[in-house]
């Protein structure tokens, strides 16, 4: 059984996140880097990053739970959005069948964030990779948020879809290394270095 965060994220158009101005960039260079021809979106939310996937990649598919995401998702024709969770059965014609894998800023709302992994190990091509985005920690930027008294604003913990678990680039490393996968990129995105707002990172199959 699939345990969903909230039932309802709280989705109310398809309009763009404030993070895309960051990480849509970076993403995009990665993918044009490694030359990706299919691409796979997981927890695209209301789908508002698909058309910067719809404009450089031949095939694109997306996956979202929630209802009014995936509503407004699915308005993107090209892309081929279906109301699926991480954890959940995978498709027949979706497994090992993309380049590429985008999840950004999901990881950090999964209660199993193994079930990440294994959706990416049952959709990915061999040597195929994940573009992985969540909001960067580290010793300088939690020093900072603690001195500014910031910790409460940065959890955000009445906020309905909040994040659950918070990660450092060992951590999350650690999470698909130990899977089978290897780090083959790190940046960080938005603000200054070592106070980055995100951090992404690329794994592939080993």
């Amino acid at each position: 059984m699939v345990t969903q965060v909230v039932p309802k994220f709280g989705w109310t158009s398809n309009g763009a996140e404030q993070s895309h101005s960051y990480l849509l960039p970076a993403t995009l260079r990665l993918l044009e880097r490694h030359h990706v021809g299919s691409l796979l979106d997981i927890g695209t939310g209301n789908g508002s990053n698909l058309p910067a996937w719809l404009s450089g990649t031949e095939r694109v598919a997306a996956m979202e739970p929630d209802e009014e995401g995936f509503s407004f998702a699915r308005e993107y024709a090209d892309a081929d959005v279906r109301k699926i969770a991480v954890g959940e059965e995978i498709p027949a014609d979706w497994r090992h069948a993309f380049e590429a894998i985008v999840c950004l800023e999901v990881v950090e709302h999964l209660f199993n964030p193994a079930d990440l992994v294994k959706t990416a190990r049952q959709t990915l091509k061999k040597d195929g990779i994940i573009i992985i985005s969540t909001p960067y920690h580290g010793y300088l930027k939690n020093l900072a948020l603690a001195v500014a008294d910031k910790w409460d604003h940065h959890h955000h913990p009445t906020k309905t879809g909040g994040h659950i678990k918070f990660w450092t680039r060992n951590s999350l490393s650690q999470l698909f290394v130990s899977e089978g996968f290897r780090e083959i990129h790190f940046e960080g995105v938005g603000r200054l270095p070592y106070l980055w707002k995100s951090m992404i990172m690329v794994f592939q199959i080993d």
